[in-house]
């Protein structure tokens, strides 16, 4: 697989969420939006119910996503369909809970499986219940980002904590319509501000990086009153159910 595939593809990564630093920064400013706007709110929902939650577990290992908790996407946003007892939440994100500048924001086919450990799902969950919540209602991308800026600034939203990780290994998952469409990975949230604490993107490292608000804010208003959440993704070799990925099937 190519990198720039690679790429194209972790730009949805729940997060969907992380670029190859400043290359996916000028895809985010230069390339066109397909979707300029909100498509209907029945394009965003899976009408098999059974189906989301399968998505959603198949996105960790069975070890991990069987006594994990499972979020469906409903009319009002997400709701529990499964009470896990491991802490682990599972999710099928979509479009919206990615970077706000993403062209594909608004990409109806987007169905990402992500599968949060304890420590991602207190922090992250949250903001993505939110986010769910604003689009269900209708809402635009800069109401969005009000409200959870109020959100942070009233302590409704708690603060990233040490170790929060996101399994992404579905097989199932459509991350974007550029290049290929899925990819096994594990995504790390982290309260650093320099990507090459962690080497990314230095010749021969595996590792990726990107912001999680904004690949590229035009302006401090953007992010002033948010968090800063840098992101990193790691490939992983298999997917979830153990099998090895096939470059050239995804």
């Amino acid at each position: 697989m190519r990198k720039n595939t690679i790429g194209a593809i972790a730009i949805t990564s729940f997060v969907w969420l992380v670029g190859l630093g400043t290359t996916q920064q000028a895809i985010a400013q230069d390339a066109p939006t397909p979707y300029p706007r909100m498509a209907p709110v029945d394009q965003y929902l899976m009408t098999d119910r059974a189906a989301e939650i399968a998505l959603a577990r198949s996105a960790a290992p069975a070890s991990i996503s069987s006594d994990a908790t499972v979020l469906v996407l409903g009319r009002k946003g997400y709701e529990t369909a499964v009470e896990g007892k491991n802490g682990f939440v599972c999710i099928v994100a979509r479009g919206w809970s990615g970077p706000f500048d993403w062209p594909e924001f608004w990409n109806p086919k987007v169905r990402a499986a992500d599968c949060l450990n304890p420590q991602a799902a207190r922090a992250m969950v949250p903001i993505m219940e939110l986010r769910a919540k604003m689009v269900m209602a209708g809402r635009s991308k800069e109401q969005m980002v009000s409200a959870l800026k109020a959100a942070y600034e009233h302590k409704q939203l708690p603060e990233l904590e040490n170790g929060a990780m996101d399994y992404m290994m579905s097989k199932s998952s459509y991350l974007t319509d550029q290049g290929s469409h899925d990819m096994p990975h594990l995504m790390f949230y982290t309260q650093l501000t320099d990507a090459k604490d962690w080497g990314s993107g230095a010749a021969g490292s595996p590792v990726m990086s990107s912001p999680y608000w904004f690949f590229s804010p035009t302006a401090p208003s953007q992010t002033k009153g948010l968090p800063p959440i840098l992101v990193f993704l790691i490939p992983a070799p298999t997917w979830s159910d153990g099998t090895p990925m096939d470059m050239h099937d995804h």
